[in-house]
């Protein structure tokens, strides 16, 4: 009898532990299913600001016919007042070529353009109303007396607070129009160098302000004589190698002329590539090549000097070749025909 006792309490101790078993198994499939907003769920990332950027294609030509390269973001409006062009040119200039630059283009930018020489000339200024700055520079044309002037026209403009920084020469004529069009393409506070290429291959020159001259740099420089135009932000970052005086011994370390001195400090110091165009031009080129429908899309324009003085655009005007050998005056006939001494009832001549 204690012996079959014993057996059943066992039993049912074993059935006991098999029972716990099997509900232990079942309990998860009895629970109701978890609801979605309790799973963990992605995390999400803000997306980052759209900041419009800049597009200036490095090395990239323009060339006469080219539209300026346009910016992602909205263009800078620019007016005649943000720029300052500076014109170069020597006393014994004064008559025979600064006074058609203030009869023509000169005439429509007086706020805007600062005349560079090295003499005196209160008549003129008194007569024009031009701004004429006498850079007490040597009247020679050397290396030195054009490095002194380009000293004294980047102070002037650093101290102007302008936007834009554009150097011509006293047989250049500005088609102010075309100039704003393309500098409003980009922006004054970016790193911007504009020009003109006079040679098709970069100079190379010995290294002589970071070393001492025993490595040569290969960089392009815009030649002054078509004119080349670079951004106030670029402009100030030129400042070590610039300004107060220090263009000119940056000049004197590389033995080079001013444009070239420019290029040197904005290619192989600053690293910022020139933009070449072909919308400046010099005298020395074949200016007659240029088609005569675009001669008014050009930003800069010349004529031919002593030896080549048929060398210059050729269109139609209201002024013979004789009566207007550089044919400025045609020029600006064309862009302005109210000017109050073009002739608007004459036939237009030929070349």
């Amino acid at each position: 009898m204690h012996i079959a006792s014993v057996g059943v309490t066992k039993s049912c101790f074993l059935l006991s532990l098999a029972s716990c078993g099997l509900l232990l198994l079942l309990i998860p499939a009895l629970q109701p299913p978890a609801r979605q907003a309790e799973l963990p769920q992605p995390r999400r990332h803000a997306a980052p600001p759209h900041t419009p950027e800049l597009r200036r294609p490095a090395n990239r030509t323009l060339s006469g016919g080219d539209a300026p390269p346009q910016r992602a973001g909205p263009r800078e409006q620019l007016e005649g007042r943000d720029l300052f062009i500076a014109v170069k040119t020597t006393r014994k200039y004064h008559k025979s070529r600064l006074e058609l630059l203030i009869q023509t283009w000169v005439s429509r930018a007086k706020e805007q353009t600062y005349i560079f020489t090295d003499g005196d000339d209160q008549e003129l200024r008194l007569r024009t109303g031009v701004n004429i700055i006498n850079t007490n520079c040597s009247a020679a044309h050397t290396r030195q007396a054009l490095c002194c002037k380009m000293s004294v026209e980047y102070d002037k403009f650093i101290e102007s607070q302008r936007k834009w920084f554009c150097h011509v020469d006293d047989d250049n004529y500005v088609v102010l129009p075309s100039l704003l069009r393309l500098l409003s393409s980009y922006h004054h506070s970016q790193d911007v160098y504009l020009g003109r290429p006079s040679l098709d291959h970069p100079i190379e020159a010995a290294e002589r302000v970071k070393s001492d001259g025993s490595v040569s740099v290969r960089f392009w420089f815009a030649t002054g004589g078509a004119g080349f135009c670079i951004s106030r932000g670029l402009a100030l970052k030129m400042s070590p190698w610039a300004s107060l005086g220090n263009f000119i011994s940056t000049a004197e370390k590389l033995r080079l002329p001013d444009d070239c001195t420019v290029g040197y400090i904005i290619e192989a110091l600053l690293e910022v590539p020139l933009t070449h165009t072909h919308l400046f031009h010099s005298h020395l080129e074949n200016l007659q090549k240029l088609p005569a429908d675009g001669v008014l899309q050009q930003v800069t324009l010349s004529y031919g000097g002593f030896d080549n003085r048929r060398n210059v655009v050729s269109l139609q005007g209201a002024f013979s070749l004789t009566e207007d050998p550089t044919r400025f005056r045609s020029v600006h006939c064309l862009l302005y025909p109210h000017t109050e001494w073009c002739p608007q009832s004459r036939a237009p001549s030929g070349p």
